[in-house]
């Protein structure tokens, strides 16, 4: 399972920095690095915002998932249907999770259905 730290050092390896010039970079000490980095402290918004100046996706960083940087990686239908999600109601909008839930939950049963097979 993929942490906090281990997606720091990931991003930190990226960049080809050891934890003392990475540190340095945003503003800490080398042993605030490796704490983080071993999830035996997590980083707080000053870190976060530092990691942001350098082009660092925080938003990987804290949830695993990563933040689309270009247009390029948001599909034409992905934008119309953020463009229509937001202009919809608040009741219109629940249905809409309703039936996307709906359609994922059963895209992933037949995922398990056809491994078995």
């Amino acid at each position: 399972m993929s942490t906090i730290g281990s997606r720091l050092r990931e991003e930190r390896d990226k960049l080809g920095l050891n934890q003392t010039d990475f540190a340095k970079l945003v503003g800490q000490s080398r042993g605030s690095q490796a704490y983080y980095e071993r999830d035996e402290r997590a980083p707080d918004a000053r870190y976060l915002s530092a990691l942001a100046a350098i082009g660092i996706d925080v938003m990987y960083i804290l949830t695993g998932n990563k933040t689309p940087t270009t247009v390029d990686e948001v599909s034409m239908e992905e934008q119309k249907l953020i463009e229509n999600y937001r202009a919809m109601d608040e009741a219109a909008r629940l249905n809409i999770q309703a039936v996307g839930d709906a359609f994922a939950q059963s895209r992933v049963n037949v995922k398990s259905k056809n491994v078995g097979s």
